[in-house]
C-alpha cells in the first residue's frame, strides 16, 4: 500500500470513528449527573443504544423555538416566528415544551445526531465539488438540508447555532451573515465538521495555513467567535499532524502541544496526576458544552486513552455532557491513529452504508487528478 492509499484509509477510519462516537454517546447526551447514567444503563453505555423517553437532566423545554438560546416573553408572536416546527424540524416541535423530554426522543440505537448529519452534508458537497470548498455550496446545501419537509434524519433537537441561523434567515438576511451570537456560540459542536474540512484539503495538498485559514471561513458561518477559531486552528494543526505521524511519542507530543495555549493545560502533568476521570471532568473541566472546557476534555482523553480508542469513546459517552459533540472531535483524532473503532463497530451504525458511500466519493474526489 502507497503512502497516499493509506493515508486515504486513516482518514475513512477516522471519519467512521466520529460517526462511531456520535451514536454512542447519543442516548446520554447532556446528562450531567453520573448517577442517572448508572441508573438509566446499568454498568455505563458500553455499545450502541435508543435513547431513553425519559431525560433527567433535559432543559429542552427552556430552549427557545424561535431563534438561538432560552426562550423569552416574545416567543411565538407575530415578530418572532417559530422556528422549530415551522422551518426546520417539520413535525417535530410538540416535543419542546415538555419537561424532561429527551433531546434525541425517539432515536433508535446507531442513529446519529443532526450535527452528525450536517457533517454528512459536508461531505457531499466537498464530494460533488471534487474536495473544493465553496461556502455558497454548502451553506446552500446547508439550508436545503434543515428545511426539508418531512425532515431527512431523525433528531428531535436543534443546537442554538441553526436556530439562531434560520431565525435570522426567515428574517432575510443573506446566508453567508445569518450566524447568530449566543451565549453558547463559542461550543465544540462547531468543530462537529471541521475535520471533514481538514482531510479533504489536505489529500488535494493545502498546506497547514491554508486549511486553518479555509477552517476558519467555514466555522465562522455558523458559530462567529473568535476564541473558538483560534482552538479550530490548533484543532486544525493537531489533525495534520497526526496524518504524518505514527510513533506514539509523536503522537503524544501533538497532543501535548495542542492542549497549550490561553487555557495553559499541561496534559501531561494532568494525566500523571492519575485523577478518576469524573473528577477531571466534573471538577476541573466542566462536561458542558463550551469550548473552553471541552477542548482541554478532548485533549485529556485523547492523551490518557491513545492507545484504546473504543474505551476513550465510552469513557467520554459516560462523563455526560455535551459528550455527542465532544466524541466526534475525539473520534477523528483517535481514528487517524487506530482503525479498531471503525472495523468492529462503524457496521453497526443504522446509516452506516449510505455514509460508506459518501466517505468513499468524498476521499475520491479529493484524490482524483486535477486538470
Amino acid at each position: 500500500m502507497n503512502s497516499e492509499s493509506s493515508l486515504s484509509c486513516r482518514i475513512s477510519d477516522a471519519l467512521k470513528t466520529q460517526y462511531v462516537a456520535d451514536a454512542l454517546a447519543m442516548p446520554v447526551h447532556w446528562y450531567y449527573n453520573p448517577l442517572d447514567i448508572e441508573k438509566a444503563f446499568p454498568g455505563g453505555v458500553q455499545r450502541f443504544e435508543a435513547a431513553p423517553a425519559f431525560h433527567p437532566s433535559s432543559i429542552m423545554s427552556l430552549h427557545s423555538t424561535t431563534g438561538g438560546g432560552r426562550r423569552h416573553a416574545r416567543e411565538g408572536t407575530a415578530e418572532q416566528p417559530q422556528v422549530v416546527g415551522d422551518v426546520i424540524l417539520k413535525g417535530r416541535a410538540t416535543f419542546w415544551n415538555v419537561p424532561n423530554v429527551h433531546y434525541h426522543q425517539g432515536m433508535e440505537a446507531g442513529e446519529n445526531t443532526l450535527n452528525a448529519h450536517c457533517a454528512r452534508v459536508l461531505m457531499r458537497t466537498l464530494a460533488a465539488g471534487q474536495g473544493h470548498y465553496a461556502a455558497r455550496e454548502f451553506l446552500d446545501a446547508y439550508i436545503g438540508f434543515m428545511i426539508a419537509d418531512p425532515p431527512r434524519h431523525p433528531d428531535t433537537y436543534a443546537e442554538s447555532y441553526h436556530r439562531g441561523f434560520f431565525s435570522n434567515l426567515t428574517k432575510g438576511v443573506p446566508p453567508e451573515k445569518c450566524a447568530m451570537v449566543t451565549h453558547d456560540t463559542p461550543s465544540v459542536g462547531g468543530l462537529v465538521t471541521v475535520a471533514t474540512l481538514v482531510f479533504t484539503q489536505r489529500l488535494r495538498g493545502a498546506g497547514v495555513q491554508e486549511i486553518q485559514d479555509v477552517c476558519r471561513q467555514h466555522v465562522w458561518l455558523t458559530h462567529p467567535d473568535e476564541s473558538l477559531l483560534q482552538v479550530c486552528d490548533r484543532y486544525v494543526a493537531l489533525l495534520c499532524g497526526l496524518m504524518e505521524s505514527a510513533d506514539d511519542s509523536e503522537v503524544a507530543e501533538l497532543i501535548a502541544r495542542a492542549a497549550k495555549g490561553k487555557t495553559g493545560l499541561d496534559v501531561v502533568a494532568l494525566v500523571k496526576r492519575n485523577l478518576p476521570d469524573s473528577q477531571v471532568v466534573g471538577r476541573l473541566y466542566s462536561p458542558a458544552c463550551y469550548i473552553s472546557d471541552s477542548w482541554p476534555v478532548v485533549l485529556y482523553l485523547a492523551y490518557k486513552y491513545r492507545q484504546d480508542p473504543w474505551l476513550a469513546l465510552r469513557v467520554n459517552t459516560n462523563l455526560g455532557g455535551d459528550n455527542v459533540h465532544r466524541g466526534m472531535v475525539l473520534g477523528s483524532i483517535l481514528g487517524l491513529l487506530n482503525g479498531d473503532v471503525a472495523a468492529s463497530w462503524f457496521g453497526q451504525l443504522a446509516a452506516h452504508q449510505a455514509i460508506e458511500e459518501e466517505i468513499d466519493a468524498l476521499i475520491s474526489a479529493a484524490t482524483a487528478p486535477r486538470r
